[in-house]
């Protein structure tokens, strides 16, 4: 009988978990995930995690509960180095773990382009961490605004879907929390949102950027587009036009660069933002026996965006075909990606789609609501092939009619 092929798996992001389900019901080969959290999250819900718009409870995945509904080994353990010449990768808990196909799904982070402060002073939004930190400092900021009658002033960087669903969430956050409500962020809220480019979401058609500005501008927002961030103070944000915003609350959710965990495959092409440059069978150009999807990957012909749809499409077709094929000694076709389309929603005000052939919808009326149902569902989609449909039942009854976000008023106990 022959001996399992062994198959690690680098980060249990959208990617790296759709390889190590999919070959659930493979024969002869071993499926190890490492990633450093305990639970698996669907980034692209980090911006609610962070208004409090949605719980933890029913939407975080345990690892060890998926490795046992879905045959593979858990880790909890970041990588210190990839030994290629053993293939073997060595973890920081002292495991080294060996391998015949590596799978690097390490995703991104945002990219500060080096801005001056932005580091230091600036919070992220690339962890379920960075969305609790978040949440808990805009929690603060809003209820110190409450007590002392100041305005919260803060700033989001970054014009992309990210960014502007941030926006509304933290809106539609203050405007569901017993005590606050619209008049409260509107005499607590002094919000900016600031695009280096000459109009938001620019993947989106044009008619669909004015509408999500216009959106913005009645929740209170003063949107800046085509001006770009040189330095970020304590305080304030300085900008190329000389103009100088007030900001004890800046939020950096622009440019996408790859983890850094890719600085650990040596000798390996890697592109401009770090990622690792793949064939169109997502093997590295390097070497055959590593493969990469999802936000830390590049293809050198025919790139796709780093969004979530293109990283469960590449981690489906390495789970499903490309390691099928190999592990029975036959060469798989390419990686062919399907592009589906797009949504964006501002909370409960707004949303809109985009289809394959690039036209928008929604906006208002029926078509705002198709794309917020859209939008909601591709979760609950992903969420239905983990857990299960009475689960995922269960938890959206609960958002829909029981949950609001947890930004307290002063006196009452945080649910957090």
């Amino acid at each position: 009988m022959p001996a399992n092929k062994r198959v690690v798996i680098l980060g249990g992001g959208i990617g790296g978990l759709e390889v190590a389900t999919s070959l659930r019901h493979k024969r002869n080969v071993s499926v190890t995930l490492v990633d450093q959290n305990p639970v698996h999250i669907w980034k692209p819900a980090l911006h609610e995690f962070a208004a409090g718009t949605i719980e933890h409870s029913g939407n975080l995945f345990s690892f060890i509960e998926l490795s046992k509904r879905f045959g593979f080994d858990f880790i909890q353990s970041t990588p210190e180095a990839v030994e290629r010449d053993k293939r073997q990768v060595r973890l920081a808990n002292g495991q080294s773990i060996p391998y015949d196909y590596l799978i690097a799904a390490l995703g991104a982070r945002a990219n500060d382009f080096g801005t001056r402060g932005a580091e230091e002073y600036c919070l992220f939004l690339n962890t379920l961490h960075d969305a609790d930190t978040l949440h808990a400092r805009f929690r603060d900021g809003l209820l110190n605004a409450k007590k002392t009658g100041k305005p919260l002033q803060f700033s989001i960087v970054g014009g992309g879907a990210t960014g502007i669903q941030l926006a509304a969430e933290l809106c539609q956050a203050v405007d569901s929390t017993p005590g606050l409500g619209v008049e409260a962020r509107h005499s607590l809220l002094r919000p900016t949102l600031i695009e280096a480019m000459d109009r938001l979401i620019p993947a989106f058609p044009t008619s669909v950027s004015e509408e999500a500005k216009a959106e913005l501008e009645k929740l209170g927002f003063d949107v800046i587009t085509n001006d770009v961030v040189t330095q970020v103070d304590g305080d304030a944000i300085h900008l190329k036009s000389g103009r100088i915003i007030p900001s004890t609350l800046s939020i950096w959710a622009a440019g996408v660069k790859a983890s850094q965990a890719t600085s650990l495959f040596e000798g390996l092409e890697l592109g401009r933002s770090g990622q690792l440059m793949v064939t169109p069978m997502l093997r590295a150009t390097k070497d055959p026996s590593i493969f990469a999807i999802g936000d830390c990957a590049r293809m050198e012909k025919d790139p796709v965006a780093p969004t979530a749809q293109a990283a469960r499409q590449q981690g489906r077709y390495l789970g499903r075909i490309a390691l099928p094929y190999l592990l029975t000694g036959r060469t798989p076709p390419s990686f062919s990606y399907q592009d589906r389309g797009a949504v964006v929603a501002l909370g409960n005000y707004n949303a809109w789609g985009m289809w394959p052939s690039k036209k928008g919808f929604g906006g208002h009326g029926v078509g705002a609501y198709f794309a917020r149902f859209i939008h909601e569902g591709l979760f609950r989609q992903h969420q239905y092939g983990l857990v299960g449909i009475c689960k995922t039942l269960r938890v959206t009854l609960n958002e829909h009619f029981y949950h609001h976000a947890d930004l307290v008023a002063p006196g009452t106990p945080s649910s957090r």
